[in-house]
């Protein structure tokens, strides 16, 4: 979860408002945190500096002392305050233009202008802390969004987005003291050796630039140090993010557009000109409102939380929480303000009614039934399993569920056979956790990689959950309980997993077979498929020498996997 630093003089200023208070104490800061579920993690009293961590990676809003101060605002003064520049237009739309073949490099663009905040030096820091908390998180370590900041007065309008060779443009870039084409950038720089790969393989590259030729920047890259570099008495800026998914990039445009125009700036539209159809047309105004009104039942936000509250309490409660609310009979219409777009289920609905309202309203129920509970089968096979294990001499590890496409699969040698299919995040906030794990041994695998320090023999092992891609499935997969373990020393064969193996299925109480099988992470001849009573249930072998390059692995390891829940319905 997003941790961010803000200060505490900065923030009481952004709260402003008729009854603000001058000054906040640090209990009614905290408490106001659980509005935004925020953590005070740190203060320091001799500079005003607080470390905020966010429980909520669905709201990118509130990553930033803007978002927070201004939900806090919304909570007191009862209702959200709109912002003029949404319904307000201009005589002179300024205007950015794509160029054709976008479409397969880095398709959208979204844009506008702030005048009239002076940038003092702690906006800066969250400026900076913002474009960096959003394109790293939210935008996937840039892939998917990243934003530039800009000198407004050094443009001249149109700006163009185009494509040009790695070689045809120049510039400074942040950082630099030196002109550099766009190849030596990504040769040289740091930004282009850390997010070069996203374009990689591209014959022709990004650039945004204005009507005088001036490189602004080279997206998702670095910035032209001549405009690109915001600095501290800055009253005139231009803002603009690309990326990926428009929705996204509509979103963090939004998102900047807010916080520069809660600390004063009048924020001016700019209308971006596509060659080619997107989800919003070729002819596209930004900032703008994408929210819907979604109507929710009444009855389904009082069942959820258990208490009757009536539309009145809902529709308050909603608005004092940021939505444009209209009541019906038994339902309202809710929508979301333009910075937000995490309402997906009527359950978003309900749990921001909960915040609204605070959780120390509702009044606590104890049971009205009595019963007894117990462990069910596969939780008692996987404790057998367990003990059977540190038994063996194996330390037990615990790890996600959740992970990266590239540890369990492309690490593994997978690529796209039958064993890299997976279950994968659909708008992931992080790559690092974008999909389930299919299989339990690259999570060993991991640990093992970091653990080349400590004394050898190396035997671990865990009993958790995967999901399995299975059509057949009402849910498109299902979740089973696995065992897993590798040994890892400088003569580590498979007769020593082998014989834990053996040990294992004795106290199970099972016999078990094996038969060839031929596996990308395995050595060919030296993995075998475990079958009990005529079922697949895992797999053993040494792992492939590839596979141990890829983790930074320096010594053989062996491994095998058992399916436990199907081991559990054969006991």
């Amino acid at each position: 979860m997003p941790t961010i630093s803000i200060f505490k003089n900065d923030l009481e200023s952004l709260l402003g408002g008729e009854g603000a208070p001058a000054s906040v104490s640090i209990d009614e800061l905290e408490e106001w945190l659980t509005l935004v579920k925020g953590e005070l993690k740190g203060h320091h009293a001799d500079t005003g500096e607080l470390r905020v961590e966010l429980q909520d990676s669905n709201r990118p809003d509130l990553w930033c002392c803007e978002g927070i101060a201004r939900q806090i605002r919304i909570k007191r003064e009862g209702k959200a305050t709109p912002y003029p520049f949404l319904s307000k237009t201009t005589k002179r739309q300024l205007q950015l233009i794509v160029s054709p073949g976008l479409e397969q490099v880095r398709p959208y663009v979204a844009a506008c202008t702030a005048r009239g905040y002076r940038v003092t030096e702690q906006g800066l820091a969250q400026l900076i802390q913002t474009q960096e908390k959003l394109a790293e998180i939210f935008g996937h370590k840039r892939k998917t969004v990243s934003i530039g900041l800009y000198q407004l007065q050094k443009i001249r309008f149109p700006v163009t987005y185009e494509l040009v060779k790695a070689d045809e443009a120049r510039f400074t870039p942040l950082g630099m003291e030196t002109v550099m084409t766009l190849s030596e950038i990504l040769m040289v720089h740091p930004k282009g050796l850390e997010y070069g790969h996203i374009l990689a393989g591209q014959s022709r590259l990004p650039l945004l630039r204005d009507a005088q030729y001036q490189p602004l920047s080279f997206p998702p890259i670095i910035n032209s140090r001549e405009i690109g570099e915001v600095r501290v008495g800055d009253d005139e800026l231009f803002v603009e993010v690309t990326g990926t998914d428009l929705s996204m990039v509509a979103l963090t445009l939004n998102i900047f557009a807010v916080n520069l125009a809660d600390r004063g700036a009048v924020i001016e539209t700019i209308e971006t000109q596509y060659p080619y159809e997107t989800s919003l047309g070729t002819r596209v105004v930004t900032p703008r409102d994408l929210g819907k009104s979604r109507p929710i039942q009444i009855e389904t936000i009082e069942r959820a939380l258990g208490q009757e509250l009536g539309e009145k309490t809902v529709k308050q409660a909603l608005e004092s929480y940021g939505y444009e609310v209209s009541a019906g009979k038994g339902s309202v219409k809710a929508k979301l303000p333009l910075y937000r777009q995490d309402l997906m289920h009527a359950m978003d609905v309900v749990e921001d009614v909960a915040m609204s309202r605070g959780y120390a309203s509702f009044m606590p129920e104890m049971p009205s039934e009595f019963t007894v509970g117990g462990l069910s089968r596969i939780e008692q096979t996987s404790d057998r399993a367990r003990e059977l294990m540190v038994g063996l001499g194996f330390q037990e590890i615990i790890s996600n569920i959740l992970g990266s496409p590239e540890q369990y699969r492309d690490a593994m040698c997978l690529g796209e056979t039958e064993w890299g299919s997976m279950v994968e995040v659909r708008n992931a906030m992080s790559l690092t956790f974008s999909c389930l794990r299919q299989w339990v041994v690259p999570s060993l695998l991991r640990v093992e990689a970091a653990s080349s320090r400590a004394f050898y023999p190396h035997r671990l092992f865990e009993a958790g959950e995967v999901a399995i891609p299975d059509p057949a499935h009402e849910l498109g997969s299902r979740t089973e309980t696995v065992l897993a373990a590798v040994i890892a020393h400088a003569t580590a064969h498979f007769s020593e997993i082998h014989s834990c193996l053996d040990v294992l299925f004795y106290h199970v109480g099972k016999e078990y077979g094996l038969e060839p099988l031929k596996h990308p992470s395995f050595l060919e001849g030296r993995v075998g498929r475990v079958v009990v009573s005529g079922t697949s249930l895992g797999l053993i072998g040494e792992l492939h020498p590839e596979v141990l390059e890829r983790w930074q692995i320096g010594v053989p390891v062996v491994a095998f996997e058992v399916n436990l829940s199907q081991l559990a319905d054969l006991v």
